[in-house]
């Protein structure tokens, strides 16, 4: 199983990966990542590692959105598909794409993503509120959208799709 840590993520970057945006208030890191066509991010002090392998086992009688869970180091995890909770179609994810271990206020878990594309610090003032016309299940969980690198990024709120998981799974 291979592992990568944020920390590891930005020294990969460079040092000075963020001058472009110092200055210009206060910087936000965010975990960029792609859930079929849709980029989505979360905020970074939610995501303490990105899997980029881990072998999932599967549950029997478990809803779509659990896959299963995976061993990290001893720790038995669950992994959640987000697509389903947000109303999207599965995408491209599957045994090779990465998981992100998040951890919410009452919650902690996998979620297997399509694509990480960026760990990066954003200006707070670049996020603004989310477009009242994204899909029901989106907006729910939405605290806000911004542009980076020419995409359209919804910004979700962890324990808000953790509170959607943990209502279907009643």
């Amino acid at each position: 199983m291979s592992e990568l840590t944020l920390e590891r993520a930005l020294a990969a970057q460079g040092e000075g990966g963020d001058e472009a945006v110092r200055g210009e208030g206060e910087l936000v890191k965010l975990v960029l990542f792609t859930l079929g066509a849709d980029t989505f991010a979360l905020f970074g002090r939610c995501v303490g590692e990105i899997l980029a392998r881990a072998d999932v086992f599967f549950l029997p009688g478990c809803p779509p959105s659990l896959e299963g869970v995976i061993n990290v180091r001893g720790d038995i995890e669950s992994v959640l598909r987000p697509h389903g909770l947000l109303g999207l179609p599965d995408g491209a994810a599957g045994p090779g794409s990465p998981i992100l271990l998040c951890r919410g206020a009452a919650m902690k878990s996998g979620l297997r993503v399509d694509e990480v594309i960026d760990v990066a610090d954003v200006p707070g003032a670049a996020i603004e509120p989310p477009a009242a016309t994204l899909p029901p299940a989106v907006r729910q969980a939405a605290v806000g959208a911004l542009r980076f690198g020419g995409r359209l990024v919804t910004v979700l709120d962890l324990d808000k799709l953790f509170a959607a998981c943990a209502e279907e799974l009643g």
